[in-house]
């Protein structure tokens, strides 16, 4: 259930692209993410099942999307590795990674439905049905 992407051209390389899958609104009635590149990469884009690491930020805590609740660049943290394409992450990661070419940085804002759902992630301050960004760079593909 997602729809063709929109892609919206920066009048100038300060300007970041927005990348568009299935805009929601926020009473989270209607499901997707929103993706804005912050950084283009080399255009070679990852294969379902390939495993793809990634630096990752995500923010949502307690519904506050300013406050971060996990970080690969935190003290004691390593980048984050998972096949992709194959249902290992949620599903706004795995749509929006697929289509995301290495050295990319871009921001991911998920409905809930795309996040951890009516579950949450308690562990981390994710409450049930939680909008949530992330800041994903892909730093390689094996």
């Amino acid at each position: 259930k997602t729809a063709a992407c929109t892609n919206h051209k920066p009048r100038s390389s300060r300007e970041p692209h927005i990348y568009q899958v299935q805009t929601y609104t926020k009473d989270t009635s209607t499901m997707g993410f929103t993706k804005t590149v912050l950084r283009e990469g080399n255009g070679v884009k990852p294969t379902p099942g390939q495993s793809v690491t990634v630096h990752c930020t995500g923010f949502g805590k307690h519904r506050d999307l300013n406050q971060k609740f996990w970080s690969t660049k935190d003290p004691g943290q390593e980048p984050f590795t998972f096949s992709v394409g194959m249902g290992q992450v949620i599903k706004g990661w795995d749509q929006s990674v697929i289509n995301m070419s290495l050295g990319e940085v871009a921001r991911i804002h998920c409905s809930p439905d795309y996040a951890y759902g009516a579950g949450g992630f308690q562990a981390w301050g994710i409450e049930p049905n939680s909008e949530l960004v992330f800041e994903i760079e892909v730093l390689k593909y094996a």
